[in-house]
């Protein structure tokens, strides 16, 4: 038998899962994260994890799923070699992984697949991922009885289905919620807002019904950057991208009519949008009407009520101008998989340097501006800014200084 000197550990069981699981990150309707005890360099204090495999495993994040932490939760549409799928609905299901790994007493697989099925209380789907040699037929047994799916790896990194489970129904915790947002299209990611005025993607609708060729209208009236106008409008659940056309939401098409009832044309309402081009006033006072809407936008963007809300709670509980700093410690106590995932940028070096291995905030680490996302506290902050919602625009992160950077709403309640 194999020892953990020769053996596939861990870390690496789990690479390898990972990279045949979720083989794209950037493939739509997909997202995942293994848990922070796998960022250290050193695995059992003795073995040492290589840069290429903390870097196929990030990013990290300590996301409670069931009774406890799974090594790897994710979400993704698996093809029917890893899942049997009856009947389960448009979305994709949330699967997590237990990995085990050869120590000095073997490779405990029994107590991987009773960690995967405690997960079953909230997962759709949940495996264990073990050196195929170290399978028997008695683990397989078990995994059938408890629908747990196996998946055997090579020591050439292979990794083969040796137990298929049943993905099942169950109910949506506030944990597991924050890791199917990061895999929806609306999820916070470093390609979701390029630009940060709400203007620009307010206009794309518009210039899609327009009659003209959309990206010609919205860079000669609205802004050039068409590609970043079209990808933010999508986040903000204003078009609807697919392969081989953009369509218009119901949200996105009462933006239309919103313009067809106040200009008659798009075309007259975008006239407007020339004349707004290059302006630094807050939008909500520019044009009010068009703010109105904008913050209608924004409040169903699912982030923003969950930073409202929790803004408002600490505005009665004495915080009324919090920083950046006391925002992302304030949410990590209270939705803690929701704040690394909207703020914390999903590197390896950003996530280990902000988590320590027990999944535990390095409070020190969120003084400095790099290791949050872009996205969050530039783009989607100075969208807040020009709705009226949030007191203070955004900035860059090596603009900012998270101990100062204020957070406060414009009109608590």
């Amino acid at each position: 038998m194999a020892s953990a000197a020769t053996g596939l550990t861990e870390p690496h069981v789990l690479a390898h899962a990972k990279r045949r699981l979720f083989p794209d990150p950037d493939e739509p309707d997909t997202y995942a994260v293994v848990d922070t005890q796998f960022s250290a360099e050193a695995w059992r204090s003795d073995q040492r994890v290589e840069r290429s495999v903390r870097e196929a495993l990030a990013p990290f994040n300590h996301v409670r799923i069931g009774g406890g932490y799974p090594d790897l939760v994710g979400v993704r549409k698996l093809e029917s070699e890893w899942l049997a799928v009856e009947r389960f609905g448009d979305e994709p299901p949330l699967v997590v992984v237990e990995a085990k790994g050869y120590t000095d007493r073997g490779v405990d697989t029994e107590r991987g697949i009773v960690q995967a099925y405690d997960r079953l209380g909230e997962a759709n789907a949940a495996y264990l991922a073990a050196p195929a040699d170290a399978v028997t037929e008695t683990d397989r047994t078990l995994a059938r009885e408890l629908n747990v799916g196996v998946l055997g790896v090579g020591t050439d990194g292979t990794v083969e289905p040796m137990e298929i489970p049943r993905v099942i129904g169950n109910r949506t915790t506030d944990e597991a919620t924050a890791i199917r947002f990061q895999a929806s299209a609306q999820g916070v990611a470093d390609r979701s807002f390029g630009l940060n005025h709400p203007k620009n993607y307010i206009a794309y609708p518009l210039a899609l019904y327009h009659p003209d060729e959309t990206d010609v209208v919205l860079a000669d009236r609205v802004v050039r950057a068409v590609s970043d106008a079209r990808r933010g409008a999508a986040f903000l659940g204003l078009i609807d991208e697919r392969p081989d056309r953009v369509e218009l939401t119901p949200l996105g098409r009462e933006a239309v009519r919103f313009a067809l009832d106040r200009y008659g044309s798009v075309d007259e309402a975008l006239r407007a949008f020339e004349e707004w081009r290059g302006s630094r006033e807050r939008f909500c006072d520019l044009a009010p009407e068009w703010g109105l809407l904008v913050r209608r936008v924004v409040w169903a963007y699912p982030a923003t009520q969950l930073l409202v809300e929790e803004l408002q709670q600490m505005h009665a509980d004495g915080i009324p101008d919090p920083t950046l700093v006391d925002l992302v410690e304030w949410l990590h106590v209270h939705h803690p998989t929701f704040a690394v995932e909207l703020f914390v940028r999903g590197t390896d070096d950003a996530r280990s340097r902000v988590l320590d291995a027990d999944g535990e905030l390095r409070i020190g680490e969120l003084t400095d501006g790099h290791v949050y996302h872009s996205p969050t506290v530039f783009q989607l902050k100075a969208i807040l800014y020009h709705a009226g919602i949030l007191d203070d625009r955004g900035a860059e992160p090596h603009r900012i200084d998270p101990a100062t950077d204020s957070w406060r709403l414009r009109h608590p309640v």
